[in-house]
């Protein structure tokens, strides 16, 4: 028996198995290492920054980052295991209904984050996990030079305080948070092997959504980060709420996958009622 077979075996019989019917077990064993990683960061944070504060960033920064994808495609993997049951989702199953009425309600974006398609797997996409968490590794030194150079030309002080945060917020929001959205979908679509075309229909398609969804949350993020944290925390806590953005990110990044390469379609019955 070749390795390629027994590995399709154990990929086969590992993906089969739900806790509840309903969470897929690798998605949430994966999800638990993660957050015991992020555990033992948490714990010596402050020792990691002071030694290496680059490095310590860069790695919280990835572990972030591979939190917020296990958690997209653990909820993409929820839907799709409900809708692909015989009748579509069930009325009794609150979490898939759930998941259905706030992708379907979702303002930001015409598209459906979870499409019903089958191109979209059930099984854990450990490349796509590799992918978020080296984005988010090879950025940090990055954000960490920009946190710095904003604390540095705005500084807060106790007499004046309000006002640098919201320069820093203006500037922030005015040149990074554009710049990162192109960069991210950018880097992600060539690391998906996509070339010149791809990367323009992804902008065309998902920047101005995108940008138009970060200017909804992120605002109010960065003045209590810029104006609460320190600098040594500011990335940390920005990579920690942004797990749910990362996510969105994620699905984003997905579903127009699934809309460049869709000769498949899947539309079964949902019964909500």
């Amino acid at each position: 028996m070749s390795w390629e077979l027994t590995r399709r075996r154990i990929t086969r019989a590992v993906n089969s198995k739900f806790i509840f019917d309903r969470v897929p077990l690798l998605h949430a064993v994966i999800f638990f290492i993660e957050m015991a990683i992020t555990a033992r960061l948490v714990s010596r944070y402050n020792a990691y920054y002071d030694e290496r504060p680059v490095l310590t960033m860069m790695v919280t920064n990835a572990v972030l980052g591979g939190i917020a994808d296990t958690v997209a495609q653990t909820i993409t993997s929820i839907r799709e295991r409900a809708l692909r049951k015989p009748g579509g989702i069930a009325k009794n199953d609150t979490v898939a209904i759930e998941i259905h009425e706030l992708d379907r309600k979702n303002p930001w974006n015409e598209r459906d984050l979870i499409p019903n398609s089958k191109i979209l797997p059930p099984p854990f996409d450990f490349e796509r996990l590799t992918r978020f968490m080296a984005y988010g590794f090879a950025m940090a030194p990055l954000q960490y030079k920009w946190f710095g150079f904003l604390s540095r030309a705005f500084p807060i002080t106790k007499t004046s305080a309000f006002v640098p945060a919201m320069k820093r917020v203006a500037f922030d929001q005015l040149i990074f948070a554009p710049f990162g959205i192109g960069c991210f979908f950018t880097v992600m679509t060539v690391a998906e092997g996509g070339g010149r075309r791809a990367v323009a229909h992804k902008l065309r398609d998902m920047y101005i959504p995108t940008l138009k969804a970060n200017f909804m949350v992120w605002p109010a993020v960065q003045i209590v980060n810029f104006r609460l944290m320190p600098v040594q925390f500011q990335l940390p806590f920005v990579s920690t709420v942004g797990i749910a953005w990362t996510a969105y990110l994620s699905l984003s990044n997905a579903s127009e996958d699934v809309e460049q390469s869709k000769p498949i379609t899947y539309s079964p019955t949902i019964q909500l009622d």
